[in-house]
């Protein structure tokens, strides 16, 4: 089943028939007429930028995902150690502190607004502040 083509008249120059030629072998195109399609439909994803994954050569497109993925994982390694050692410190302030319920949902209620409010920029010096009724 072959899919349904639009005739379209162009003039192109002599030295743009030469370049498209020299360039066919290149871009694996056994006509002009399919190297015209395909330049076509880069140029048009260029402009929308929609498809970046037509426009960006494979190679690009493969150390760019590397590089996403090892960011990831470095990433995701130190919210573990991060988590880790938040853990003891929250295990060892709880076995010396006797905190009733009700103030531990009030100090969760303060701890959320704070980070949001300082986008997580938390210092210790800042809740000692706090504790200290400033």
């Amino acid at each position: 089943m072959s899919e349904e083509k639009t005739r379209i008249h162009t003039r192109i120059n002599a030295d743009t028939e030469r370049k498209i030629t020299a360039a066919m072998p290149l871009a694996n195109c056994r006509s002009q007429n399919e190297f015209v399609q395909k330049a076509l439909n880069f140029y048009c994803d260029y402009l929308t930028a929609g498809d970046c994954t037509s426009v960006l050569p494979p190679i690009y497109l493969s150390a760019l995902k590397a590089t996403i993925k090892a960011t990831e994982e470095r990433i995701s390694r130190l919210m573990f150690k991060q988590s880790v050692e938040m853990d003891m410190m929250m295990n060892v302030l709880a076995a010396g502190m006797e905190i009733s319920e009700d103030t531990l949902q009030d100090l969760r209620g303060h701890c959320v607004q704070n980070v949001k409010k300082t986008n997580g920029s938390v210092t210790l010096e800042k809740a000692v502040e706090f504790q200290r009724g400033g």
